[in-house]
């Protein structure tokens, strides 16, 4: 998305002096009131149906936006970052300005520019509080969710993800979420269909966090096979798409791979979120394809793309959260699949043990006994008291790595029928390993 114009300067047509000039600014900016107030006059009369035209030029017309309004609109969105001018513009009832324009307008810019400036006016406590306690604009604002237009969905999710990360609102928009079965269908959609980046990243966000928050919602849609968007226009009487949560999270994980390392963490962690309950796995495992298409992508990641044999051991740290999500879906489908015979006699089997697999986990333990040792001491104790609490977390997350680890590890070896199987591929592996295991351990040696 191409950057908004800069704000505007300070408006000084009817300044006499400076004293003037300060009475016409918003708070301790240098932005004009009159000349924001003659924008949101304008945004007022886009939206309002003159008599004078037919339906057909007035629907034409919203479809555009005029050159020198979308500039000015636009400055008022970049100013909306600022404190003052957001709370002036709370206090001027711009959002209801903007709810009109949501609901009339069919411009799909003004629309994107609308939103967004909510957006960044939501980013402070008051205001989110204030936007969110509005039923009227919160049902508007769900809507923009069925929009066709990616940067309008784009602000618009970045909006709801922005509420939802308040605690004191949150809870007021996963209900109004739950409220509105269409939502789901939209969501599926995007992620299931879109190449837009950018937009499956913030859309992926919002779901994360909305699974995050409320086990309710994520299971109602684990379950939602059929789409019933009850309080979506009809406009034709085609059949509904069937969406199901996992094939289109497979979906966007895959768009997003190459192009956006964090948009992939977020994807992982929705997958990791839904092996949190049975129903969860089950919706992974039941359908044999989407097992199947699961454990090839999340195992080709740590296989051939994460942690390899040729990195540093210190990018751990990068991928720390990345690993610990993959590694805790693959988990828990091999723990739900190792226990049913008739899968493990079968050629297509979706999970396996392999060489690559053994590898991974292993190189992964011990990349982080490097990771985790402590710095060597430096003049600069200030600075390493400075990032005390960033190792801390560090170090919390790598502990959850490793339990992740260690745990799959864990239910490799007790899924091996034979000792010696295991020792064998583990000579293959890590010698080292298998000669201090043999040696702490004779019978093994034996068996081997």
């Amino acid at each position: 998305m191409d950057r908004n114009p800069s704000p505007p300067p300070p408006s000084r047509d009817e300044e006499e002096d400076d004293e003037g000039a300060g009475g016409d600014c918003i708070g301790s900016t240098v932005y004009s009131k009159h000349w924001l107030f003659g924008v949101l006059s304008g945004l007022i009369q886009i939206v309002r149906p003159q008599n004078t035209k037919s339906s057909s030029d007035d629907e034409e017309q919203q479809m555009e936006l005029d050159e020198e309004m979308e500039n000015e609109i636009c400055r008022v969105w970049d100013m909306s970052m600022d404190e003052d001018v957001a709370l002036f513009l709370q206090e001027f009832n711009a959002p209801d300005i903007f709810m009109g324009v949501l609901a009339r307008s069919k411009c799909p810019r003004l629309r994107e520019i609308c939103v967004g400036i909510l957006g960044n006016m939501a980013c402070f406590q008051e205001i989110c509080v204030s936007i969110s306690s509005d039923k009227n604009l919160g049902q508007v604002l769900l809507h923009c969710l069925y929009d066709s237009d990616p940067p309008t969905l784009l602000e618009t999710s970045r909006l709801l993800l922005t509420c939802l990360s308040q605690t004191e609102v949150a809870s007021v928009w996963v209900e109004r979420i739950r409220e509105h079965p269409a939502i789901y269908d939209s969501i599926c959609f995007i992620m299931s269909s879109s190449t837009n980046v950018d937009l499956l990243v913030k859309v992926g966000e919002v779901v994360d966090k909305l699974f995050d928050l409320d086990e309710k919602l994520m299971l109602e849609w684990i379950r939602n096979g059929t789409a019933h968007p009850l309080d979506q226009p009809q406009e034709d009487s085609e059949e509904q798409p069937v969406f199901k949560i996992v094939p289109c999270v497979l979906e966007a994980a895959k768009q997003v791979r190459s192009e956006n390392p964090e948009g992939l963490d977020v994807y992982m962690h929705i997958l990791q979120l839904l092996t949190t309950v049975d129903d969860g796995i089950q919706a992974i495992v039941q359908c044999p394809d989407t097992g199947k298409d699961t454990w090839t992508l999340l195992f080709d990641l740590v296989c051939h793309e994460f942690c390899q044999s040729d990195d540093p051991p210190i990018i751990l740290q990068e991928q720390k959260t990345m690993l610990a999500s993959v590694f805790s879906v693959l988990s828990a489908i091999y723990a739900s699949q190792a226990d049913q015979e008739h899968l493990k006699k079968e050629k297509g089997k979706y999970y396996f043990i392999d060489l690559p697999l053994i590898d991974s986990l292993i190189r992964v333990l011990q990349n982080m006994e490097h990771c985790q040792k402590k710095p060597e001491n430096s003049v600069e104790s200030s600075q390493e008291e400075n990032k005390k609490s960033d190792a801390t977390q560090d170090d919390f997350h790598l502990k959850i790595l490793k339990d992740i680890s260690c745990e799959f590890l864990s239910n490799i070896f007790q899924a091996l029928t034979k000792v010696e199987d295991f020792i064998k591929i583990l000579h293959e592996v890590d010698k080292a390993l298998a000669d201090d295991l043999e040696e702490s351990f004779p019978t093994l040696k034996v068996q081997a």
